[in-house]
């Protein structure tokens, strides 16, 4: 027979006692260093005639902190990561909003994408990534073909 808990004794914790005194949060988990405001780092993706051009923004980093690579011939992959400043024992911190962490990013780039000519800048916090594009085949006339039998 199951011994039912007393009302009065002891403390519980479950997650299903609306009396607990500690509070189930679903989120505390995803509250680290690797899920920062980095995490999500913002990326643009355009086409123009001549490249496809990626921007991100990475405010704080150093060209450093940031490492762009092709893998696997079309896979475009930028990351990133902030490290915590190192605390002083002198110091007295009275506020601590902006994050550290990681970021990584993966892109597909299409057939057309000269992925072994990528570029790479950083000003201002914004990461500039052109892959030049290949030219497109010169449409020819069409030519007839003749059908024998």
């Amino acid at each position: 027979m199951a011994m039912i808990p007393s009302l009065f004794g002891g403390r519980r914790s479950s997650i299903f006692d609306p009396f607990s005194l500690e509070v189930w949060d679903p989120f505390k988990d995803l509250t680290s260093t690797e899920t920062s405001a980095l995490a999500n780092a913002r990326i643009d993706w355009k086409e123009t005639p001549e490249a496809h051009v990626f921007k991100a923004d990475v405010p704080g980093l150093k060209k450093e902190e940031v490492k762009v690579e092709v893998e696997e011939g079309r896979v475009l992959q930028i990351r990133g990561e902030r490290n915590v400043e190192k605390e002083d024992k002198n110091e007295t911190w009275h506020r601590v909003e902006r994050s550290s962490g990681k970021f990584v990013r993966r892109f597909r780039l299409p057939e057309n994408a000269k992925a072994d000519q990528v570029k790479a800048s950083m000003e201002n916090g914004v990461l500039t990534v052109t892959v030049p594009k290949e030219e497109k085949a010169k449409k020819t006339d069409a030519k007839s073909i003749e059908i024998s039998g």
